[in-house]
């Protein structure tokens, strides 16, 4: 198609709008891909990114899977939605890691591009002890994602905060499948088919050094 017909000399291109989910995704699980198909769908967003936390050398957890192996499981749950990308711009980056100096990264490295993270509410109450969380809030923009009994009257009026109301609300967790896992359960339907058959295949998360599994 003529580009010139697409985007007319003089006429302003909004730029595509962009969610950033964080978080470690040890594992993903239908809960996130369902917050993720939501806000896509309902939070007038162009594409979602899933930004995967890297391990933090100060703080290792035995139960936290290798940083590339939840790459790849993010990488196999999205796999062919062409409205989902997968990220591991963070394990590059200095630790620890701070979300401004992500967004600001990301900003230098796709500046037609416009940025807002993902946020459950119960993150809200130390959001200001977040560095620089100003100029998230007033340079990019939050999406906040509801908890149970959230109160959406605490949060002040900004244009750049959005509250999804409606969005289902999802009470699965990475923790409770990891621990049916390591008691041996059968786990499949929390997870996207191929994520769970990666994990059967390779036994993730059944044990981990220092914990022996529970499984008969």
């Amino acid at each position: 198609m003529n580009q010139q017909k697409m985007n007319p000399p003089g006429k302003a291109v909004s730029p595509k709008i962009i969610g950033l989910y964080f978080g470690s995704f040890n594992p993903v699980h239908i809960g996130h891909l369902v917050i993720a198909n939501y806000m896509v769908e309902y939070a007038e967003l162009d594409e979602l990114w899933f930004i995967v936390s890297p391990q933090n050398p100060h703080k290792q957890k035995a139960s936290l899977l290798n940083d590339h192996d939840r790459l790849e499981l993010v990488q196999l749950a999205i796999e062919g939605d062409s409205r989902f990308r997968v990220s591991d711009i963070e394990f590059s980056l200095p630790k620890p890691s701070y979300t401004i100096e992500t967004l600001t990264y990301l900003k230098k490295r796709h500046p037609g591009l416009f940025f807002k993270i993902l946020m459950g509410s119960d993150n809200l109450e130390n959001f200001h002890k977040w560095k620089n969380y100003k100029i998230i809030v007033d340079d990019f923009g939050v999406i906040v994602y509801p908890r149970p009994e959230f109160d959406a009257s605490q949060i002040k009026q900004h244009k750049n905060i959005q509250i999804a109301s409606e969005a289902p609300l999802m009470e699965i967790s990475s923790s409770f499948i990891r621990e049916g896992l390591k008691e041996g359960r059968d786990m499949r339907h929390f997870l996207p088919p191929k994520v769970w058959a990666l994990i059967d295949k390779k036994g993730f998360y059944r044990s981990f050094p220092g914990e022996p599994s529970l499984a008969q």
